[in-house]
């Protein structure tokens, strides 16, 4: 009997070695949102484009607040994306945040409302150099959003830049 376990053991571990395991889902990038002006962006307040600091080298957007604010970012339509997840990207950097920031996607379903996804379990503060957050939306069979909106949140004050900014799918 041991030896019987020993050997599946060991067929587990070379197929996992061998790359036998199954794949990641493949992601797909449906919109990436260049940062190199403030001319797509939705919230115009407490926002500049700032060309010297940048994790891409392209410039970034710089957000200074001092008390709790959502920046809206993007819009994206959306269609024909079901059964998968959605994945909101994004690059920042933070300087004396107190509090939290963090990214956050809404999607919108016609006729069902708006529902949220956030990157709470990764929130920045204090002051931190370039930092990739995401966070997930699942859509099952049949969820069909027409609408995502990617939102930069600071609950709080302080600055926070954010670049590299993309939306993704992958299947679930």
């Amino acid at each position: 009997m041991q030896t019987k376990l020993w050997l599946g053991f060991c067929f587990f571990a070379a197929a996992l070695v061998l790359g036998c395991s199954p794949k990641p889902a493949e992601l797909v990038e449906l919109k990436r949102f260049s940062i190199d002006s403030l001319e797509s962006v939705i919230t115009r307040s407490d926002l500049s484009f700032d060309s010297a600091v940048s994790s891409d080298g392209g410039g970034s957007l710089r957000v200074a607040v001092s008390q709790p604010t959502v920046i809206r970012l993007f819009e994206v339509e959306v269609r024909d994306v079901e059964a998968a997840r959605l994945i909101y990207r994004a690059k920042l950097r933070t300087q004396h945040v107190q509090g939290q920031a963090f990214i956050e996607m809404w999607c919108r379903f016609p006729g069902k409302g708006e529902f949220f996804s956030r990157a709470l379990n990764s929130p920045l503060t204090g002051t931190n150099e370039w930092t990739t957050q995401e966070t997930p939306f699942v859509l099952q069979k049949g969820e069909k959003p027409d609408l995502v909106k990617l939102n930069l949140v600071i609950n709080g004050s302080g600055t926070v830049w954010i670049d590299d900014v993309v939306l993704l799918r992958a299947g679930l």
